[in-house]
C-alpha cells in the first residue's frame, strides 16, 4: 500500500469520526440535528465521499502500475506473426498510434494493410486493434459500477436469447410404491432477447496536442472515449427504459424487475427508515443475500448514515481496511452518481440485489473513425467512437428496490 493511500484512508476515517460525533451528540441529547449541525454533518459526509473516490483512484493507479510492470515481456512474446523482431500485436499498436497522430497519410504501406478494413472512400474504417479494445473494456470495468458486478457476455453481431423458466413444476406427490404420480404440465420455458443496441460519441482534439511529443495521442483519445461511454452505460444500466438501450434496475418492468419487488413499508414520502431497510434485506431469499450489494446515490447514503436500529447502534459502517466497502446491515454498500436521489413520494431511492443477475451483452465491435477535413479550419481532428451492446436484469427476484411511501 502506498503512503498516499494510507494518508487518504486515515483522513477519511477522521472525517467520518467527526460526522459520527455530531450525530452522537444529538442522539445523546434526544433531539434532531440543528441546521448548523446538519450542514456540518453533510459537509463531512460529502468530504468522506470525495476521499473514497480518491482512494479508489489511487488503488486503480497502483493496480495499473503493477499490470504495466508485469507486462514487460520481450518483443515477439504473446504469439502472432513476428517480423523484424516485433509481434503482430506490437506492430498493430504502433500503426494505430501513427493513425491517431497523423492519419493515413503518415502511415506506411504495411501499417495501412494491417489496419484497413476497406477503401476509406467506399465507407471503410480503420480497425481498432484488439489490444486497444481490451484496454477500453478493462477501463470501463474500473469506472462503471454495474459492470464490475454484472455478468458480462461477449457477443456477436446478432444478439443472444436468454432462456427463462417461466413456470416451474408443482411439488412431488406422496403416492404408492409403483405409482407414477399425476402428470404435470405446469413447467414452461421462455426466452428473453438481448440485442446489440448502438451508441456513438464524437470528440475533437487539437492537432497541436496530437502531435506533441510529450503526449500519447492514443491515451488522450482512449480516456475521453472511456469517460463518455462509461457514463452513458452507467445511466442506462440503472435507469434505461429498454427502448434501443439497456433496461435499468430502477425501471419497473415485467421484462426485468417488476413492481412486486418494490418495498416502501416503513418509509415516509420523503425519507428512508431503518425498519424499511431491514424489510428490503429480507425481501431477498437467503441464497441471493450471500452475494447481494446495496446501491445508492451519495445523497441517500448521507441520510442512511444517521439511522440507528432498535439496539441504538448505527446500521451503516465504514469500510476501514484496504479494498473493504462500507456496509449497511452487514451487507456491502456501493454508490453511484447516477442512482436516483429525488426524495419525493413514490420515488425509488436505492436497491439491494445480486447483480450477477444483471446481464450485459458486449458486441465488441468498437470502431474508431478519424475526421480530418471537417475540422481543418479550427486545426482540430475529430474522432468518432462506436459501441454496440445491451443489458438487463434477467431474474427479478434477485433484487429488491427501496421506494418511498406514496404519501
Amino acid at each position: 500500500m502506498t503512503k498516499r493511500l494510507n494518508e487518504l484512508r486515515q483522513e477519511r476515517g477522521e472525517v467520518i469520526h467527526k460526522a459520527r460525533q455530531i450525530s452522537d451528540k444529538a442522539g445523546e441529547e434526544k433531539r434532531s440535528l440543528s441546521a448548523e449541525e446538519r450542514a456540518q454533518f453533510d459537509a463531512a459526509m460529502k468530504k468522506a465521499g470525495e476521499l473514497k473516490d480518491d482512494i479508489a483512484a489511487e488503488e486503480q493507479l497502483v493496480e495499473e502500475e503493477r499490470a504495466l510492470a508485469a507486462s514487460g515481456a520481450p518483443a515477439g512474446h504473446g504469439g502472432g506473426e513476428n517480423r523484424g523482431g516485433e509481434s503482430a500485436e506490437a506492430r498493430q499498436m504502433s500503426a494505430f498510434r501513427s493513425f491517431l497522430s497523423g492519419g493515413v497519410s503518415e502511415m506506411t504501406a504495411d501499417e495501412r494493410r494491417d489496419l484497413q478494413v476497406t477503401d476509406a472512400t467506399k465507407g471503410g474504417n480503420i480497425i481498432t486493434p484488439q489490444q486497444f479494445v481490451a484496454q477500453l473494456i478493462k477501463d470501463l470495468d474500473n469506472m462503471v459500477h454495474i459492470r464490475k458486478l454484472a455478468n458480462v457476455i461477449p457477443g456477436g453481431t446478432n444478439g443472444i436469447g436468454v432462456p427463462t423458466l417461466d413456470a416451474d413444476l408443482d411439488d412431488f406427490e406422496w403416492t404408492e410404491e409403483l405409482a407414477t404420480g399425476g402428470e404435470d404440465s405446469a413447467m414452461r420455458f421462455g426466452k428473453r432477447a438481448m440485442e446489440p443496441n448502438a451508441m456513438a460519441k464524437r470528440i475533437k482534439v487539437s492537432n497541436a496536442l496530437l502531435r506533441s511529443t510529450g503526449l500519447n495521442a492514443e491515451d488522450i483519445v482512449r480516456q475521453r472515449l472511456v469517460y463518455k461511454l462509461g457514463v452513458t452505460q452507467e445511466k442506462a444500466y440503472l435507469t434505461g427504459d429498454g427502448n434501443k438501450k439497456p433496461l435499468g434496475v430502477f425501471t419497473a418492468s415485467n421484462n426485468g424487475i417488476a413492481t412486486s419487488r418494490d418495498v416502501s413499508e416503513g418509509n415516509t414520502s420523503t425519507a428512508i427508515t431503518a425498519d424499511n431497510l431491514k424489510r428490503v434485506k429480507y425481501a431477498l431469499k437467503q441464497q441471493y443475500r450471500g452475494k447481494a450489494q446495496w446501491l445508492f446515490h451519495r445523497d441517500i447514503i448521507t441520510d442512511i448514515a444517521l439511522l440507528k436500529g432498535t439496539d441504538n447502534q448505527y446500521i451503516w459502517r465504514e469500510g476501514l481496511s484496504a479494498g473493504e466497502p462500507d456496509r449497511l446491515l452487514n451487507l456491502p454498500l456501493a454508490e453511484s452518481e447516477y442512482a436516483p436521489n429525488t426524495k419525493t413520494a413514490s420515488q425509488y431511492v436505492g436497491i439491494l440485489g445480486d447483480f450477477s443477475n444483471y446481464w450485459i451483452l458486449d458486441n465488441m465491435q468498437f470502431t474508431l473513425q478519424r475526421l480530418v477535413e471537417l475540422y481543418a479550419e479550427s486545426n482540430q481532428t475529430g474522432f468518432i467512437g462506436r459501441y454496440q451492446g445491451d443489458g438487463a436484469p434477467v431474474l427479478g427476484e434477485a433484487f429488491a428496490r427501496v421506494k418511498l411511501a406514496s404519501g
